[in-house]
C-alpha cells in the first residue's frame, strides 16, 4: 500500500478517553482498591500504572506485590484494550454512544505467567488487541517493574457480543 492510500491514525476524543477512564478508575470499585491509574487510551494500545500500598503485598518479608493483584490488573487492561479497539471501530458513533457498547464485555479466559517477583514503587501494564471479532476479542498483555524489566505477560479471551 502507498503512502498515498494509508489511513491517517484514528484519535479519540478526549470526551471518550476521559469517559473510559472515568469506567476503570472509578466506576469499577476493585480497580480503585488496586489504584489502577490509566496513562495511555489509543486503537492499538493501552498503559496504566500501579503504585505500591501495603494492601497490595502479598509476601510481607520481601514487600512483594501479591499475584492476584498481578492478574487483576493485566485482566483490567486486557478489558480496557478491547474497549479502545472496539470504539475505533465504531468511530462513526457519538463517543458517549460508544461508550454504551460495552455493558457485555466480560473475560473467557485468562492466563498469566509470572516471571519474575513483584518488588518495587510502581509498576507499569500496557496491553494490546490481537484479534477482534465480532463475538471474541483476543489480547496480550504484559506487567512491567519499576525499571521497565518485565515481571508478568498475559494473554486473554473476552466476550465482546
Amino acid at each position: 500500500m502507498t503512502a498515498a492510500h494509508r489511513q491517517p491514525p484514528i484519535a479519540f476524543e478526549p470526551e471518550f478517553i476521559s469517559g473510559l477512564k472515568d469506567i476503570f478508575e472509578d466506576k469499577i470499585p476493585f480497580n480503585r482498591v488496586l489504584g489502577l491509574e490509566i496513562t495511555e487510551i489509543t486503537p492499538t494500545q493501552v498503559a496504566a500504572r500501579i503504585a505500591m500500598q501495603p494492601q497490595l503485598v502479598g509476601h510481607f518479608a520481601y514487600n512483594r506485590l501479591h499475584g492476584g493483584v498481578i492478574s487483576a490488573g493485566l485482566d483490567a487492561m486486557g478489558g480496557l484494550a478491547v474497549m479502545a479497539a472496539i470504539g475505533a471501530r465504531h468511530m462513526d458513533d457519538a463517543p458517549l454512544a460508544r461508550l454504551q457498547r460495552f455493558s457485555r464485555l466480560g473475560t473467557i479466559d485468562l492466563r498469566v505467567d509470572y516471571l519474575r517477583a513483584g518488588i518495587g514503587e510502581r509498576f507499569t501494564l500496557r496491553a494490546q488487541v490481537l484479534r477482534l471479532g465480532s463475538r471474541v476479542a483476543s489480547t496480550r498483555m504484559v506487567f512491567l517493574g519499576p525499571q521497565d524489566e518485565l515481571l508478568s505477560t498475559g494473554a486473554a479471551a473476552y466476550i465482546v457480543s
